[in-house]
């Protein structure tokens, strides 16, 4: 059982880091909207950007302080997106994405501690 957990645990590590880079890097110009249409400041996205990233790029470390400093980052990263949208009343299909990274970097985080 614990090998099946670890197994998965690597898996959702890569999911998580490939699509942060994919929103983030990929598909740049859909983020750069999508702050101006909820009028927060581009300082803001580009903080946030750097933040998700970097905390991606530590899910890949074998250390698991590195693992777990990544996986709380993004957590509270996720948990202020859900929360922003909620506060904007978002369409929930708009903000399901932040709901099930938020999900992964929990599942990350309780199973590296």
């Amino acid at each position: 059982m614990e090998n099946y957990l670890d197994n998965i645990v690597v898996a959702l590590k890569i999911i998580s880091s490939v699509a942060i880079f994919f929103v983030w890097v990929v598909r740049y110009d859909n983020i750069k909207k999508e702050f101006l249409e909820y009028n927060l400041p581009s300082w803001v996205r580009d903080l946030v950007g750097i933040l998700k990233i970097s905390f991606a790029a530590m899910l890949q470390f074998s250390n698991k302080e590195i693992v777990t400093i990544g996986a709380f980052g993004i957590s509270i990263l996720m948990c202020a997106a859900v929360i922003t949208h909620l506060r904007l009343k978002s369409e929930f299909r708009r903000y399901i994405a932040s709901v099930a990274m938020l999900s992964i970097s929990c599942f990350i985080l309780f199973y590296t501690i």
